[in-house]
């Protein structure tokens, strides 16, 4: 089972146990509970349920892991030919790490995984 859902004008498509970046919610702690209810997509395994824009009633739902750390560093330089016209600045955006513990989608029948065929012996 996955899901897409939007927070902060990004999408992420999410399954049960994954962990993922989101923009800085500052007034997140670790170990919270944060509910994510723009959910715009669900697969259960078999079918499927696709929102319009939302599914009514469908959340995603996330433990803080990382209340705020910062992201890798962006480096911007700008150049031109011209004497003294280098400008050299960085940015690092704060993020926050969170696990997704569950999946709700009124309505939604979830398939379980088939087991994975054997291949066949070949004769070679």
């Amino acid at each position: 089972m996955f899901a897409v859902f939007e927070d902060g004008s990004r999408q992420y498509k999410v399954r049960q146990g994954d962990v993922l970046a989101v923009d800085l919610r500052s007034e997140a702690k670790d170990g919270e509970t944060l509910t994510f209810d723009k959910v715009l997509l669900a697969n259960g395994g078999g079918d499927s349920v696709l929102g319009r824009p939302v599914i009514d009633g469908a959340t995603v739902t996330a433990e803080v892991v990382v209340a705020e750390y910062k992201g890798i560093k962006l480096e911007i330089q700008k150049f031109k030919r011209r004497n003294a016209s280098k400008r050299h600045t960085g940015h690092r955006q704060k993020y926050t790490r969170v696990k997704i513990t569950g999946i709700t989608v009124p309505g939604l029948q979830v398939v379980a995984a088939p087991a994975a065929e054997q291949p066949a012996a070949s004769n070679a």
